[in-house]
C-alpha cells in the first residue's frame, strides 16, 4: 500500500497542471494514467503544434447549464498566466486567427513544460496504471489500481470526457461521479461536424471539399451561438471552423441557419441589379459564392443559371436572396465522438464549487476539466479551462490537505 496526500487521476492538461500545482505546494502527488503515451490529446492537437490558449479567453466564450460556474477559475488563471510559465520554460509560439495561440514548434513542448512542472514538484507517475475501485471512509480515499492499493487524503478527476476513444477516452468521471451520488448532465459530441441524411444532401455532396466564408447561428436563447467563420462542405454534411462552432450549440431535431452573403442585403442587391442588367443569374451568383455552389444552388431552386436578372420576377429574386441569407437546414446528427474535439455536458458545477472545483457531497473530491458541464468554443478557449480549473483545483487540495 502506497500513502499519498493527494492523487490525480489523468495526466492530460488539466491533471497535470493540477498535478504540478499540488506539488508545487508542498503536497506529496501521485499522478494515475492509463494510457501508455502520455497526454496525447495535447500531442494531436492544432495539427502537432497545440492552440494551447486563446488570448481572448474569458466567460462568454463557454457553454453550461450553470452558464457562471467557469468565470472565478478564469479570473484567476488567464492567457496571460499560461504565457508567462511558457516563457519560464523558454516555449516559442504564435497567434493566428482570432487570437489562438500556437507552438512555434510541436505540441511536445507544451507536454515537456507539463512534465518538467510535475517534476520539479515531485509528482509520482504511475502509468500506464488503471484504477479498479475508488472509496471514501470518511477521512481518506482508498484506490485500488492495477499497481497495487493508494490511500489519500484528495482525489482530483481529470480523465476528461468521450472525445476521440481511439486514444483512450473513457467515461471514467462520469462513473466515478455518480458513485459519489453527483448528477450529470447529458453528454454529447461537440465541436464537431454536423451530418444530413442521404436525401437531403445529395445535391451537395458532390461538393465535397469546397469552403466558404459565411455566418451561422444554432441554439436557442442563452444558448445561442453566432459565428462568422469558415464553412466546409463534405460528402456527408458540413465541416469547417464554423459549424465545428455551432455544434456545440446545436440540439438534435433543431435547424441551424446559414448566411451564405454575410454583411450583405441579398434581396436589396439582387433586385437592384435586375435594371438594365444582362448578367445570367449564374455569372452574378458565381460573383458572390464558389461558382460550383452557385451551380448546385439555383439546380435546388429550380432556376436555370441561364437565366438573365433581367428577365426573373422580383419575386424569384427575392426568394433566392432569401434563401441565400438563411439557408435553414436540419441535421440528422453529428460525425459522434470520434470526430469530435470536446464532450458537451459531463458532472454537473452545480456541485462543484466554482473556486476549488471540489464536491459539495464528498470533501476532498475534485473534478476538472473537460469532465465537468463547461465546454470552451474551438481555438484554444477548452485549454484554458483546463489550465485554468487545474490550477484552482490544485491549490485548493493543496490546502485542504493542510487544513
Amino acid at each position: 500500500m502506497e500513502t499519498f496526500d493527494i492523487a490525480v487521476i489523468g495526466a492530460g492538461a488539466a491533471g497535470m497542471m493540477s498535478a504540478a500545482v499540488a506539488a508545487q505546494n508542498g503536497r506529496r502527488v501521485v499522478l494515475l494514467d492509463h494510457a501508455e503515451r502520455l497526454a496525447e490529446k495535447i500531442r494531436i492537437s492544432g495539427g502537432g503544434r497545440c492552440n494551447f490558449t486563446n488570448i481572448n479567453a474569458g466567460p462568454a466564450n463557454f457553454l453550461s447549464a450553470n452558464s457562471h460556474f467557469c468565470r472565478s477559475a478564469l479570473a484567476r488563471y488567464t492567457p496571460q498566466d499560461f504565457l508567462a510559465l511558457l516563457k519560464r520554460h523558454r516555449v516559442a509560439w504564435h497567434e493566428k486567427h482570432k487570437g489562438q495561440l500556437f507552438c512555434d514548434d510541436s505540441s511536445e513542448s507544451i507536454i515537456q513544460l507539463l512534465k518538467s512542472e510535475c517534476d520539479s514538484g515531485g509528482v509520482t507517475w504511475r502509468r500506464p496504471v488503471t484504477v479498479a475501485s475508488t472509496s471514501h471512509d470518511g477521512a481518506r480515499f482508498t484506490l485500488e489500481t492495477s499497481a497495487g492499493t493508494i490511500t489519500c487524503a484528495a482525489v482530483v478527476v481529470a480523465t476528461g470526457g468521450l472525445s476521440i476513444p481511439k486514444i483512450g477516452a473513457t467515461d471514467f468521471a462520469y462513473r466515478l461521479a455518480k458513485q459519489f451520488g453527483h448528477k450529470l448532465v447529458d453528454t454529447r459530441p461537440a465541436l464537431v461536424p454536423l451530418t444530413f441524411s442521404s436525401d437531403d444532401w445529395a445535391p451537395f455532396a458532390a461538393l465535397s471539399g469546397l469552403s466558404v466564408e459565411v455566418a451561422l447561428s444554432a441554439g436557442k436563447g442563452r444558448a445561442r451561438g453566432e459565428f462568422a467563420e469558415d464553412l466546409l462542405l463534405t460528402h456527408r454534411g458540413l465541416s469547417g471552423p464554423g459549424v465545428l462552432q455551432i455544434s456545440t450549440y446545436w440540439n438534435p431535431s433543431e435547424a441551424i441557419s446559414i448566411d451564405l452573403l454575410p454583411g450583405v442585403d441579398a434581396v436589396a442587391e439582387f433586385l437592384a441589379a435586375k435594371a438594365g442588367s444582362r448578367k445570367q443569374i449564374g455569372n452574378f451568383l458565381g460573383e458572390r459564392v464558389p461558382a460550383r455552389l452557385a451551380q448546385t444552388w439555383l439546380d435546388v431552386q429550380r432556376i436555370s443559371a441561364d437565366a438573365r436578372l433581367a428577365d426573373l420576377p422580383d419575386k424569384t429574386l427575392r426568394q433566392i436572396g432569401e434563401s441565400l441569407s438563411n439557408w435553414t437546414l436540419t441535421p440528422n446528427g453529428t460525425e459522434g465522438y470520434r470526430k469530435a474535439e470536446v464532450t458537451r455536458g459531463g458532472v454537473d458545477t452545480r456541485e462543484l464549487s466554482s473556486t476549488t472545483m471540489m464536491s459539495a457531497r464528498v470533501a476532498g473530491l475534485y473534478f476538472i476539466g473537460e469532465a465537468v458541464d463547461v465546454t470552451g468554443w474551438l481555438g484554444g478557449y477548452n485549454f484554458q479551462w483546463a489550465w485554468a480549473s487545474g490550477v484552482a483545483a490544485g491549490k485548493a487540495a493543496a490546502e485542504f490537505v493542510a487544513a
